[in-house]
């Protein structure tokens, strides 16, 4: 196929024989896969284990250039196979709308030409006198109709479209269906054509150079070759994913797709499988594993963008760490650059571990250093700590939304908890869809501000999906009063509230709703700033009041949750630590720790609710 498609060619034309063609490039895609598979364990490892010597040696160096000529087949054959599926999958619609505009010319009776210009023929019309009057047929070319405003055309001869009798204009009624069908006619082929060029482009660049030999230089072109492949075939990838349907369906989605569909989408659209409800957690591991390189090498492209720099740094350390032995595993299960950032980490997979928590970080909270150095590790003491109970435990930490930053005056409303909260639904319903067990044990955390996300998404009908106990810990309220509204009943909501916390002690919109909007200066903006002017004055917000900024206060028994008992924590004022305490309850030691309440939480993921530790209400 060529630019040059005409209508006829794409009305004949076989999308099949690409499919077919398709399939036979993946054959040799899946040999090579299979025959570099051999290499590296029958052969390569067995020399390996049993061979020490320079002959040895040389042998291995043969086989590891064979098995990059594997590799190489394996992209590059792949590639071609997507690039065709991808071509006639494109060419559907077009060819579509062709045949409809090619059916409806023949029930109109008209003649579509080799040019694609279409004829009509002529008509007997009536005019405003009651007398019928004979109006000549035409021809249409290129979908437009060039009525001129007299019935004559430019060579002063009557328009083959109108009746040119003195004062009448009689249209032809077959004129408007002609230019229709010439203009469908028209828009389709150049639809084909511009999906021909398109994939044309890319299959032109999957090109080897001559020899046997697979150099560093040509493993690197293979990735660019997946790039091309993936611009021209997004479309056709990006629409066959279930997005509008529910994780449980997006779930079966995938286990009834081909493995060649399935690795197709990994290698070539990563981003589209890594963050998607649903899909096991070990399948998005993998992709946005191959996804992280490509994020970090597009954000590495911005120079001079502090916020892009920011996640830059975060994302290579969070490869770095992914490269590293970790207890438990990790498994990336979401990234992005988009808003703050997004990074989904998994201690432990959560698939076939029976106790899942998910932990939704709050106030500050974007895709920076912080993130990798103190919140993912949070969860990873929950992962650990909870596995000491039972082993068979996982821990989530998820930024799949944008938390209010200090910089900004978010915090004073629920607008980002309500934008996250239907994400994070979502998200548990996912790990409810693909954990291996009939009826896991889910446990919802938020901390901070997460605490109201979760709040916000546990206050819909019928709560969390999946979700069987909630913790709320460092809360400046909920968004709702009583622990009941939650959807798990009061007696699975459990809180944590350290005395010298701030964040647990804000005011009431009532009690402080002026003083918030103005007060604080820099990073102490907002009511954080007003609490600590309060702290330095000698009063935490309201004493003896229950209501917080966001509602009840969790910890209060007018909201009737489990109290769960923590550290006092370091003093704001006399530690020089305002928000320590609100930083400490995930980690069990070290001088900055909270080991009750580390050890609470982790009882509580562990499904061991009964045995944790309370503490009388406020």
């Amino acid at each position: 196929m060529t630019s040059a498609l005409t209508w006829q060619q794409l009305r004949d034309l076989k999308r099949s024989v690409f499919e077919d063609a398709g399939d036979r490039w993946n054959e040799v895609s899946s040999r090579s896969a299979t025959d570099r598979t051999r290499v590296e364990r029958a052969m390569s490892q067995r020399l390996r284990d049993t061979q020490e010597s320079e002959s040895a040696e040389q042998a291995l160096t043969r086989l590891q250039r064979l098995s990059r000529n594997f590799q190489y087949l394996h992209t590059e054959c792949g590639l071609v196979r997507t690039a065709l599926n991808g071509l006639a999958a494109d060419l559907a619609a077009p060819q579509r709308r062709l045949k409809q505009a090619l059916e409806d010319a023949a029930s109109h009776n008209l003649t579509v030409h080799e040019d694609g210009s279409v004829s009509f023929p002529a008509a007997e019309v009536e005019n405003i006198a009651g007398e019928k009057r004979q109006v000549p047929g035409g021809t249409v070319r290129g979908g437009r109709l060039p009525l001129d405003p007299h019935p004559l055309d430019g060579r002063g001869l009557p328009s083959p479209y109108v009746d040119s009798a003195p004062g009448l204009r009689l249209v032809n009624p077959h004129a408007a269906k002609a230019e229709d069908v010439a203009h469908r006619i028209t828009q389709a082929v150049n639809a084909a054509r511009e999906v021909d060029a398109r994939y044309a482009k890319a299959l032109n660049e999957l090109k080897a150079e001559k020899g046997l030999e697979v150099t560093a230089a040509m493993l690197k072109d293979a990735a660019h070759d997946t790039a091309v492949v993936r611009d021209a075939a997004d479309a056709y990838l990006a629409r066959n994913i279930p997005e509008d349907k529910t994780p449980a369906e997006r779930k079966a989605w995938w286990e009834n797709l081909a493995d060649e569909q399935r690795q197709e989408y990994l290698k070539i659209a990563p981003d589209l499988i890594g963050s998607l409800d649903g899909i096991p957690a070990t399948t998005r591991d993998e992709a946005n594993r191959t996804y992280l390189p490509v994020l970090i090498a597009e954000l590495a492209q911005q120079k001079g963008d502090d916020d892009a720099q920011t996640k830059l740094d975060a994302l290579r350390m969070i490869q770095d760490r992914l490269n590293q032995p970790s207890h438990p595993p990790m498994y990336l299960l979401g990234i992005g650059d988009e808003g703050n950032g997004r990074a989904i980490v998994s201690y432990g997979n959560p698939d076939t571990s029976r106790h899942v928590s998910a932990y939704v970080p709050g106030l500050d909270t974007s895709l920076n250093d912080t993130f990798v150095k103190e919140t993912m590790v949070r969860a990873q003491n929950t992962a650990i700590g909870a596995r000491k109970y039972d082993p068979s435990s996982a821990a989530i930490v998820w930024l799949g939304y944008d938390a209010p930053q200090l910089t900004n005056m978010h915090v004073l409303s629920t607008g980002d908890a309500e934008r996250g909260a239907p994400a994070y639904s979502s998200f548990m319903d996912g790990l409810q869809a693909t954990n291996r067990h009939s009826d896991p044990h889910l446990t919802a955390i938020g901390h901070s501000y997460g605490s109201l996300t979760v709040g916000t998404a546990a206050r819909e009908p019928g709560g969390i999906p999946g979700v069987d106990d909630v913790i709320l810990v460092g809360s400046p309220g909920v968004g709702v009063d009583k622990a009941e509204d939650l959807g798990v009943g009061k007696e699975h909501v459990f809180v944590g509230a350290a005395d010298n916390d701030l964040v647990t002690h804000l005011p009431s919109k009532t009690q402080g709703g002026a003083a918030l909007v103005g007060a604080g200066v820099g990073s102490l903006a907002g009511p954080v700033g007003t609490v600590m002017g309060t702290v330095i004055a000698g009063e935490i917000s309201d004493p003896g009041s229950d209501d917080l900024y966001f509602g009840k206060d969790p910890a209060s028994e007018a909201f009737g949750a489990q109290r769960f008992q923590t550290l006092t924590g370091p003093h704001p004022v006399s530690s020089g630590a305002p928000f320590q305490a609100h930083s400490n309850y995930f980690t069990p030691r070290g001088v900055d720790s909270d080991p009750v309440s580390a050890s609470n939480i982790a009882l509580i993921v562990a499904g061991r609710s009964d045995e944790v530790v309370k503490e009388e209400y406020r």
